[in-house]
């Protein structure tokens, strides 16, 4: 990341990593996924010095990470329903509600997803990461699993598109093909019989089940 420190595997996680240099700027302008990546990662540098009391990042957990995506339910804009709300359940309330504003399902999970991409690549070892700890994994399937019944909406996963494969069935029909056309007549030939000087006519050279070539002559009338 761009104007983050980044500090060898055995040394622990620089906190000066959450500065972004501004006077240094890329020449290529960042994706926008980079760019969100950058914002979150220095929003959470801000969340851990405001911390009461401060937090480091070195010593961070994944409890830590479930506080600080509890803390960011406040400035979701998301109507998860309570059980008790007549539209609990409903995808399309028809008269607002009560009912408290979350943070999306969909926006937590890729939140935790680029501030883990961010985390090691400032220097943070995979094996330590606090976003990828089992804790904030089964909060986020819970949350998923509320707001699935709160809001009456089916989260699904993306099916991934198989790669087309080959038909072998087409293979092995265009090789039966150049088969059949093996066995057809290849060719007409006329020859003259050395023996008695009779025409003949040698007509369809076709394969036997012994590999070899067969032919079938006709004899033709001598005109003088």
């Amino acid at each position: 990341m761009s104007g983050a420190a980044i500090v060898s595997d055995s040394s622990p996680i620089s906190e000066t990593s959450f500065c972004s240099n501004q006077k240094t700027t890329s020449s290529n302008s960042l994706s926008r996924y980079e760019s969100q990546k950058r914002r979150d990662w220095n929003t959470f540098g801000q969340y851990l010095k405001n911390h009461k009391p401060p937090l480091v990042l070195s010593r961070c957990s994944g409890a830590h990470i479930l506080e600080f995506l509890r803390y960011l339910d406040q400035f979701g804009k998301t109507k998860v329903h309570v059980i008790s709300c007549p539209f609990f359940g409903h995808p399309n309330p028809p008269a607002p509600c009560t009912c408290p504003l979350r943070q999306a399902w969909g926006s937590l999970d890729a939140l935790v997803g680029r501030l883990r991409a961010a985390y090691e690549e400032n220097g943070g070892k995979q094996e330590m990461n606090p976003f990828g700890a089992r804790a904030v994994r089964l909060y986020l399937r819970e949350v998923r699993d509320t707001q699935s019944k709160a809001r009456g909406i089916g989260y699904e996963k993306k099916k991934r598109k198989k790669p087309k494969k080959v038909v072998i069935e087409e293979f092995h029909n265009i090789n039966n093909i150049n088969n059949n056309n093996n066995n057809i007549l290849e060719e007409e030939e006329v020859g003259v019989n050395g023996n008695n000087g009779g025409l003949f006519m040698a007509v369809g050279s076709s394969t036997s089940s012994s590999g070899g070539r067969s032919s079938m002559f006709f004899s033709l009338p001598v005109f003088n």
